[in-house]
């Protein structure tokens, strides 16, 4: 399993590539609730005085390193790299000073997204021009596979890759989750995707954040399917786990999928949760191996709760970034009836 010696119950020095969005928002307090230390290095753009107590270096993964140099840490977290020349630089950098590499990638690497139950032994995507840095619906899953490549030959023996699904919970910038508490919420009748048996995964940023500083902890390499929970989740037993948190009279209208594709509704942005049955493999990808490995998950209901809470704090003006508009759901109830 690993090449690395068990850190447990050792202090790990914790290097994280980013650190202030959503992952390494609840990362660090992670670490910092098990005994760590930890060191950010950002950019300085986003919640700058976030974890005042943590010390930071200002730099650019994409330009100025300046701030690593002449340092050493036990381990890197990297949160936020989208193309492997991002990764390279870092562990180019970073690889006679550092002990342990982990990528934090996703199940989007899959280049067969129909096959259900997908292992980490499965192909992954390749672009027909590699040195392509476009991030888009059709790129992105390639250029993780090769950032996870880039990582385990610039840290060789010594990477850990997490592959998680969508990652979801309090202080999640996409809103991909949220939309679902917050339109229940609402009450009425609401348009819903497919049918309450189509197959949904989510993990808790705090259960993925929590598993990972584990993992490093443990020295653990190797490739993790990091989504969730460990038994089969539906649609509808997650909308009836909203309604029951927010103690609405919420309806849903189940929408087929024929329907969705005629009035050209987006899936996972603007129907948060719905994957097309041609890509039904990325909702049932298996998480064996990282249960085997220690991963758990929190009730769904105390994910519910805490992102409803979360987002009861917003501002007045703050729009939901996913989910349909009300137009597009007035639409799509009337064309049902």
């Amino acid at each position: 399993m690993s090449s690395l010696p068990d850190l447990k119950d050792i202090t790990v020095h914790f290097l994280v590539i980013g650190g202030t969005i959503f992952l390494g928002r609840h990362l660090v307090p992670a670490a910092l609730a098990r005994g760590h230390t930890v060191t950010l290095f950002n950019r300085g753009q986003h919640n700058p005085d976030l974890f005042p107590d943590v010390e930071v270096l200002r730099g650019d993964r994409n330009g100025d390193l300046a701030a690593l140099d002449g340092r050493r840490w036990d381990a890197v977290v990297d949160t936020c790299g989208y193309v492997p020349r991002q990764v390279r630089r870092m562990t180019d950098a970073l690889a006679g000073r550092v002990g342990h590499y982990t990528f934090v990638s996703s199940i989007s690497v899959y280049a067969d997204e129909g096959t259900p139950h997908l292992d980490e032994s499965a192909a992954v995507g390749t672009l027909a021009d590699p040195t392509v840095e476009r991030v888009d619906g059709e790129t992105y899953g390639p250029l993780k596979a090769l950032c996870e490549q880039a990582a385990e030959a610039g840290m060789p023996g010594r990477a850990l890759v997490v592959r998680p699904g969508l990652i979801v919970g309090p202080w999640d910038p996409s809103d991909r989750f949220t939309y679902w508490p917050v339109r229940v919420a609402r009450g009425g009748a609401f348009a819903a995707p497919a049918g309450p048996d189509l197959p949904v995964q989510v993990i808790d940023v705090r259960d993925l954040a929590e598993w990972t500083v584990r993992q490093v902890e443990a020295g653990a390499t190797g490739t993790f399917n990091a989504a969730g929970p460990a038994a089969p989740l539906t649609m509808g037993a997650v909308l009836d786990t909203c309604r029951a948190v927010a103690g609405a009279d919420a309806r849903p209208v189940w929408i087929p999928e024929a329907v969705l594709a005629a009035h050209g509704v987006g899936a996972y942005v603007e129907m948060p949760l719905w994957v097309p049955a041609a890509a039904a493999g990325l909702s049932t990808v298996d998480v064996g191996k990282a249960v085997a490995a220690g991963l758990t998950f929190r009730p769904l209901a105390d994910t519910v709760r805490d992102t409803l809470d979360w987002s009861r704090t917003w501002p007045a003006d703050r729009p939901l970034r996913a989910g349909l508009s009300a137009e597009r759901e007035a639409a799509l109830l009337a064309a049902v009836g």
